[in-house]
C-alpha cells in the first residue's frame, strides 16, 4: 500500500502547528524581530514561511504571550518581539506538557 501524499502533507502540517508555537515561544526568550526569528528557527531545522510566522506572532501577542515594540535599526523600523511574563509562564507549562507527551510517544513508538 502506497502513502497518500496529500493526506501525509495534511497530517504533517497538523503535527507541526503546535510544535511551532512552542518553538516560537522558546526562541523569544531572547528578543528578536521577525526575520532573525525565522533565521533562528531555520538554523534549528524549523523552516517557516513569513505567511505563517507573522500571523502567529500577532496571535500570540493578542493572547498576551508576547510583547513587542517598534524600533529603528539600520535605518529601518523593525518590530521586536519578546516573551511577556505570561508568555514565560506559558512556555514553562507547555514545555512540561511537551516533555510528557514526548516521553509517552517514545514508549509507544
Amino acid at each position: 500500500m502506497s502513502l497518500d501524499a496529500e493526506l501525509f502533507e495534511s497530517m504533517r502540517l497538523e503535527l507541526r502547528r503546535g510544535s511551532l508555537v512552542l518553538a516560537v515561544l522558546a526562541c523569544l526568550r531572547t528578543e528578536r524581530y521577525g526575520y532573525t526569528l525565522r533565521q533562528a528557527l531555520a538554523a534549528d531545522g524549523l523552516e517557516m514561511e513569513e505567511s505563517t510566522l507573522y500571523p502567529l506572532l500577532r496571535r500570540l501577542e493578542s493572547q498576551g504571550l508576547l510583547d513587542s515594540e517598534w524600533r529603528e535599526e539600520e535605518k529601518r523600523k523593525k518590530r521586536f518581539y519578546r516573551l511577556s511574563p505570561g508568555g514565560a509562564s506559558m512556555l514553562t507549562a507547555l514545555t512540561a506538557e511537551w516533555r510528557g507527551i514526548n516521553a509517552s510517544l517514545d514508549k509507544i513508538l
